[in-house]
């Protein structure tokens, strides 16, 4: 305890004199890189946005829109989009954005030499294919795709991908080695103190998109502060302390930590649902766990509003829908989730001709995801309801082997984060005998969600989600429980400060004097 009061000491003391017109930021561990999409993680992913941008970019409904492009236009075939650009953007070395960038940007990406992470994503390995790109003019930049796809843009805006950012050819060195990123975003690289902390300077020259308020990646994005710094405290409670004591502006914070900083007199908590889904997993093929009348029974069991308060300490509310809930795509027909009713569970076990097997449930105790108490309030539910159910705790990377060969009946397990209903959907669909750890396998559904990924109309695609919702509500392949919460505490003098996929963004955020 002594030495992370004396680390939170040291944190005030370095921060005090910078308040004014800094901003620090808590990461929980270094970056691996400056080099969009490139030998990167989550981390990464989050500080090298504030400094680069691609033609488009997410917003905070999941979908995508223009950022440096103005506006995009898909010829009628879905395999020609025309990127217009937006006048007047700069690099961080004060040279005017052109087509030309865009160009040189996405030929490096395409170099295998740059180990870009999403290279068979757009070479044709995973059926997408760019076959040309060119810059007829200063303004425009035109992409042509083997086929239409209706994830082309998704991909482009994709974080992990960093964005397909488009960067000056001064960010890498003569030999075309890495150097630093010479963006277009609202901070421009300071000093990067590896394992320490990494600087963010604004950029006064930004021109920001279009919008009077924040949007994802794609809104107002205007630097209000001079710095940004994103300190790496791998230790939570020294985060905690030093938030408590005004030395740390803001941090992701885990929902444990909810009760003692909503009572700190200088500490705020904004909070809002992201993507991440958490869930009870089921083994269709398994001989118990087939029987669909079961997989019912077993969903009427549980109450879910009673499992979420429970593991998310009253601030998560329950979604069965594999789409998350701030999704464009969350409609009516997704609110239509599974239905607690014990008398109903009852005939449905009776239905199945349920015997009392028995039903294990794995799950882990790692402290990120709520796997072991959403087991054991699970299992108390499906026990009240004549269920047979056992909890058996394994290490994550033991659980996750399971769920890698499908060797399992039911796991309490979380998804990561998907944009795009299309890719939830098959994040967790597909053939079983090429690929085990998928839970959902019929064959019309499989059929609905490649039909997805290739149309681009919104009231189309929105028909088809409702559809595979009510499939998935109906057939019970796996019973979602909850989306994940990010929850940011920031100091009181603070301001602007908005929870969005997992990321802390600095851009819009100001700090009083």
């Amino acid at each position: 305890m002594k030495r992370l009061l004396a680390s939170a000491a040291a944190l005030a003391l370095s921060a005090g004199a910078l308040h004014a017109q800094t901003l620090t930021a808590v990461l929980n561990a270094d970056i691996r890189s400056t080099n969009p999409g490139v030998n990167r993680d989550g981390n990464t992913d989050a500080v090298v946005l504030h400094m680069v941008e691609g033609l488009v970019g997410y917003a905070e409904d999941g979908s995508v829109g223009p950022l440096l492009a103005e506006k995009v236009e898909i010829s009628p075939d879905g395999k020609t989009y025309t990127f217009t650009l937006r006048k007047g953007v700069k690099f961080h070395n004060g040279a005017a954005l052109t087509s030309a960038d865009a160009l040189w940007s996405w030929n490096r990406y395409m170099d295998p030499k740059t180990d870009w992470r999403c290279l068979s994503d757009f070479d044709g390995r995973n059926g997408l294919k760019v076959i040309s790109a060119k810059a007829p003019d200063a303004d425009t930049f035109v992409m042509e795709i083997n086929e239409p796809n209706g994830l082309f843009l998704d991909s482009l805006a994709r974080a992990d991908c960093g964005g397909t950012a488009v960067i000056h050819k001064d960010s890498v060195k003569a030999d075309g080695s890495w150097d630093k990123p010479i963006g277009t975003g609202p901070f421009m690289l300071g000093e990067w103190k590896r394992g320490q902390s990494v600087q963010l300077l604004a950029f006064d020259q930004y021109v920001s998109p279009k919008g009077d308020k924040r949007d994802g990646y794609i809104g107002s994005k205007r630097p209000l502060v001079k710095e940004a710094r994103f300190m790496v405290i791998p230790d939570a409670a020294t985060v905690k302390a030093g938030l408590m004591a005004g030395s740390l502006d803001m941090a992701l914070m885990p929902e444990s930590d909810v009760p003692d900083l909503k009572n700190a007199p200088n500490v705020a908590l904004a909070i809002a649902p992201n993507p991440v889904r958490h869930s009870l997993i089921i083994q269709t093929r398994d001989p118990v766990m087939k029987n669909q009348a079961l997989r019912q029974a077993i969903a009427a069991a549980i109450d879910f509003p009673e499992l979420v308060a429970n593991v998310s300490n009253g601030l998560g509310k329950p979604n069965n829908s594999p789409i998350y809930l701030t999704s464009k795509y969350y409609g009516d027909v997704e609110k239509q989730g599974f239905k607690y009713d014990p008398a109903a569970a009852k005939a449905l076990l009776q239905k199945a001709g349920y015997k009392g097997e028995k039903i294990t449930i794995l799950a882990n105790k790692r402290s990120s995801v709520p796997s072991f108490n959403t087991a054991v309030i699970a299992q108390a539910m499906m026990q009240a309801a004549g269920i047979n159910a056992e909890i058996e705790v394994l290490e994550w990377a033991t659980q996750l082997d399971r769920y890698n060969k499908g060797n399992y009946q039911m796991q309490a397990f979380s998804y990561s984060s998907r944009f795009d209903p299309a890719l939830g959907f098959e994040q967790i669909s597909g053939p079983k005998d090429k690929q085990p750890r998928k839970v959902w396998e019929d064959p019309e559904a499989l059929e609905l969600i490649q039909k997805s990924m290739v149309v681009t109309d919104t009231a189309e695609r929105q028909k088809i989600f409702d559809e595979l919702h009510k499939r998935f509500i109906e057939q019970v392949p796996t019973i979602f429980t909850h989306n994940d919460l990010d929850i940011i505490a920031h100091s009181k003098r603070v301001s602007g400060v908005t929870p969005w996929a997992s990321q802390l963004r600095v851009w819009e955020v100001s700090v009083a004097k």
